[in-house]
Parts: C-alpha cells; sequence; structure tokens
C-alpha cells in the first residue's frame, strides 16, 4: 500500500508491507545516506516480515542531515500510532547505515522528552555506521548507550565503518539489552566475496524475524 505521510509543507513517500493476518505489531524501515526505500535490502526485508506476519512500513527521506532525518522518521512513527488503519499496539524501528543512526536518535529523543513511548519496542541497526572509515577516534554511540528498549545489530564483520571491537565495546556499555548478529566477512553494503545478495539477504531476514519474535508474541488468531 502506498501512502504519503505529511512532513512540514511536504509529504514522505512510504509503502506499507501489510500481512495477511492482521499484525499488531509492525517495523518501521528507512534507507542509508544513499538510496531510496527501494534499496533492494529494505524491499527484501519488508517482504519477508510482512510474509511471517509482521507489517513493515518503508520510507523514503532524502537528506544527510541527521536532525533532519530524525524528526521524519519521528513523523512516521507518530502518524502510524495515530493510524486506524493499522491499530497497532507497538513498533519497532529499523533503518540501514545512516537510517540506524536516526532511528536510535529518536528513541533516545522520545525517553529524554518522557514521553509516551511504550509504543517503541526496540531498535534494529543494519550495518551501523558507527565511525567514518578510518576514523575510530569518533564514536557516533552517544544515542546507543541512552536506549533502553531491546536493541538488535546486524553487521558486517569487514564493516569498514563498524569495527567489530568497537561495536562490541560500545554493547558491553550500553543498559538495554542487545544482541549483535555478525555477517562473515561482508562489508557495510553488506556484500560477501562468494555470496549472492540474497543469499546474505536470506541470513539478514530470518535473524531479524527471530530476534523480533523473541521480542513480541505475534498473535496467530
Amino acid at each position: 500500500v502506498k501512502v504519503k505521510i505529511p512532513f512540514g509543507n511536504k509529504y514522505l513517500d512510504a509503502i506499507v508491507s501489510v500481512p495477511e493476518k492482521k499484525s499488531r505489531y509492525g517495523v518501521i524501515l528507512t534507507h542509508g545516506a544513499g538510496g531510496d526505500m527501494n534499496f533492494p535490502h529494505l524491499v527484501s526485508l519488508a517482504a519477508y516480515l510482512a510474509s511471517h506476519g509482521v507489517l513493515c512500513l518503508r520510507f523514503t527521506c532524502k537528506g544527510l542531515n541527521i536532525a533532519y532525518r530524525t524528526k521524519a522518521f519521528k513523523t512516521v512513527v507518530e502518524y502510524l500510532k495515530l493510524s486506524d488503519d493499522y491499530k497497532l499496539s507497538g513498533v519497532f524501528l529499523a533503518g540501514r547505515s545512516m537510517g540506524s543512526r536516526a532511528a536510535a536518535s529518536v528513541i533516545r529523543q522520545l525517553s529524554q522528552d518522557g514521553g509516551d513511548d511504550d509504543f517503541i519496542q526496540g531498535l534494529v541497526c543494519l550495518s551501523y555506521p558507527l565511525h567514518r572509515p578510518k576514523l575510530q577516534s569518533k564514536l557516533r554511540d552517544e544515542d546507543l548507550l541512552f536506549i533502553r528498549c531491546p536493541v538488535l545489530f546486524v553487521s558486517g564483520s569487514a564493516d569498514e565503518m563498524c569495527e567489530k571491537q568497537l561495536l562490541e565495546g560500545v554493547a558491553s556499555k550500553m543498559k538495554a539489552p542487545k544482541k549483535i548478529h555478525w555477517i562473515d566477512k561482508a562489508n557495510h553494503g553488506m556484500a560477501v566475496k562468494g555470496r549472492t545478495t540474497d543469499d546474505v539477504m536470506e541470513e539478514i531476514n530470518a535473524q531479524v524475524f527471530s530476534w523480533l519474535r523473541e521480542n513480541i508474541e505475534l498473535e496467530h488468531k
């Protein structure tokens, strides 16, 4: 289902992948610095989740300013929260690369505002960009350290923007329940020599779904 979500004086384009049976929980998914909601990894994950009973809304937000991206993400959360079409009990925020930074930032802001953030159940970070390539001294970990809801990281063990030991170090300082799934030999774009994109996506999709399932009881009524 294509939707346009009002955002300031314009609209955010989004697509909702709706499962056959009514879903109580949803995932809001967005892309990295480049691309849009039709980025193959996002399309693949959305289809997988919907086919396994989880609603997935993916949206496009251009703009490389993290504050702007965060604001847009917040607008989408609000849209889904108030939507009469889907009446969800809660959502998980998910993003790829910069999109996962925006998602983390939304969760931190909502918890600091003391707002009712029971609606947000958790965070999925695909290729979280912990640092710029070769700039390991400046970590983008401030939002992560504030988060209290469950967090799943899916990262490549050869990601040039997320060194393995550094992410494990940050995770050990996090107060939230967290899990890291390493895609062996994958780079920031989740490409692995000798493996097809579909094969890698299958591993990612299955990991995300099983983690979601652990964190929610999906109702199959």
